[in-house]
């Protein structure tokens, strides 16, 4: 490393040990500027990732390993100092990849933060990792939670075992991150393969129909939709699935030329629910030169309703 480079080293890492304070503890009402604070620092260094990537995945570890030093120092009841340091994760992998770093290295660092995740920084980080990866780190991530799903899946509870470390917890939790994985690379095959190993769902349903129809397989897709809305209907905690896979099925009707059917459901949904959210639905389905006479009609179902008070 050359003096002016070693130079911009030491000033950035003057920068996060300044804006990290170690020592200082950070109250509720100033985590938000504290934040801030950080973010701009994060974004100095996101600069260096094109000019010296090596450097870069070096700083970012210095600043992820000092936020984790500072995690017992800041009362992060709003959740953004944990949010922040899962975009420092994310800035890691942007740098790794702009170095050419080993896939399989990154990925297996990865999965050690998430296994050994204290302050729980961590429990989102395969969503956002996803969005940030390449296709050849995507692929490394999938292989090695692949592993450990299938790991957990042939192993036998042992007595006396916590419940974190049981196997068909650690299933279930491997299990997720597949499915988020999988999603992200859109590989509605492998996703389906998982989902009939695990036990298929109202959410499941949903996601093999949005790949679907990311893939123009709207025919497809809507048989899926149709499917999902049925298992809704035998499992009461998935009411939010059902609401996504309601309107799903609104926009792959309207998609495929049976905008009467969308019409019908949208109008059937507000009158079970009359609310300013069901109104706004029905409407984006009715006919411009047909909105005054369904406005009328959606006031006269609804009289007697504060739309605003049920704009749930």
């Amino acid at each position: 490393m050359t003096r002016r480079a070693r130079t911009l080293t030491d000033q950035m890492e003057h920068l996060i040990e300044t804006a990290l304070a170690p020592g200082r503890f950070v109250s509720y009402n100033a985590t938000s500027s504290f934040v801030s604070e950080l973010g701009t620092v994060e974004e100095q260094l996101a600069k260096r990732v094109s000019t010296d990537p090596l450097e870069a995945v070096a700083l970012y570890e210095t600043f992820l390993a000092g936020c984790y030093e500072k995690a017992e120092e800041v009362d992060d009841s709003s959740g953004s100092f944990g949010q922040f340091v899962d975009e420092l994760h994310c800035g890691w992998i942007k740098a790794r990849q702009a170095a050419a770093a080993d896939r399989e290295q990154t990925a297996a660092r990865l999965l050690k933060w998430i296994e050994d995740d204290p302050y729980g920084f961590c429990c989102d980080l395969e969503k956002d990792a996803a969005k940030v990866l390449d296709n050849a780190g995507l692929a490394a991530f999938v292989k090695q939670v692949r592993e450990r799903f299938d790991a957990a899946a042939a192993a036998t509870p042992v007595p006396g075992e916590s419940s974190g470390h049981a196997p068909d917890y650690a299933r279930r939790r491997w299990g997720e991150s597949l499915r988020t994985l999988y999603l992200a690379q859109q590989d509605a095959e492998a996703y389906l393969a998982l989902a009939e190993q695990t036990g298929l769902t109202a959410h499941d349903c949903h996601a093999l129909a949005t790949m679907l129809l990311a893939q123009r397989q709207a025919e497809e897709a809507l048989s899926w939709v149709e499917r999902g809305i049925e298992l809704t209907k035998k499992a009461p905690h998935s009411s939010m699935a059902g609401h996504d896979l309601a309107k799903l099925r609104r926009d792959l009707l309207t998609k495929l030329g049976r905008g009467n059917e969308a019409l019908e459901a949208a109008w059937a949904e507000y009158r079970g629910h009359p609310s300013t959210y069901s109104y706004d639905e029905l409407m984006k389905y009715v006919p411009k030169e047909e909105h005054a006479a369904w406005h009328e009609k959606a006031i006269e179902t609804a009289r007697g309703t504060d739309l605003h008070s049920r704009s749930s």
